[in-house]
């Protein structure tokens, strides 16, 4: 896998635009470096490489993905989870541990927001038992990014969404005061509320919850009063 991501590393190289990094920089709040190549040429760029690289056998799998997590640039993180979304179907119920790996390493909602709805939500849907363990984990650490995860990780869920738990689990982080989680809980209640608007209604009316929240949850809730 080090000769195909140094493949992968000599064509961005070629590709590095300053001028572009600059401004994809600050609207990550600087917190990442980046080399500058716009979404639709990396995603292209991505595709080709990525039909190159096949199946990665899954004993390699976890050196694959941190050797593109820890580059520094932001663009080689995005590329390890075009490559774990595109073989979602393949992760096992051990692979959990490497994806709270790139959930709490690097964190920012471009990652983990991706991380949390393909990706974890795939392995939970698959493997429920690891909500028990990983997942009451997650919401009872101190860590935002990983009770984001919890929040979102039924977000393409619809009619399998388990509401009794996304419920609990928004009464649980209601009283955040952190914008990523308070938005979080907004987003989720807002996704569920096309399956479910009478639900999410009633929901936002017997419980407390910010007015960020409260606003996204019923952006869709037409009558709602």
């Amino acid at each position: 896998m080090e000769n195909t991501i140094a493949n992968l590393s000599e064509i961005y190289e070629l590709k590095r635009n300053p001028e572009n990094a600059i401004s994809m920089e600050q609207y990550m709040k600087n917190l990442f470096p980046f080399l500058g190549i716009r979404s639709p040429e990396r995603k292209a760029i991505t595709a080709d490489w990525l039909k190159n690289v096949g199946l990665v056998p899954h004993e390699s799998l976890t050196a694959f993905i941190k050797e593109l997590w820890d580059k520094p640039e932001r663009e080689y993180q995005y590329v390890a989870l075009d490559y774990l979304i595109k073989k979602k179907k393949y992760l096992l119920e051990t692979d959990i541990d490497l994806l709270e790996y790139t959930i709490i390493t690097k964190s920012w909602w471009d990652t983990v927001d991706l991380i949390a709805s393909h990706l974890v939500g795939e392995l939970f849907l698959k493997h429920p038992n690891l909500i028990k363990t990983y997942g009451e984990k997650w919401i009872s650490s101190d860590n935002i990014w990983l009770q984001r995860t919890m929040i979102l990780f039924q977000l393409k869920y619809k009619n399998k969404t388990d509401e009794q738990l996304l419920f609990s689990i928004i009464q649980r982080t209601s009283h955040i005061n952190e914008f990523f989680i308070q938005k979080a809980i907004g987003w989720s209640l807002r996704e569920y509320s096309k399956t479910n608007p009478e639900a999410v209604a009633q929901f936002i009316e017997v419980n407390e919850l910010s007015n960020l929240a409260k606003r996204e949850g019923l952006k869709y809730i037409v009558n709602y009063s």
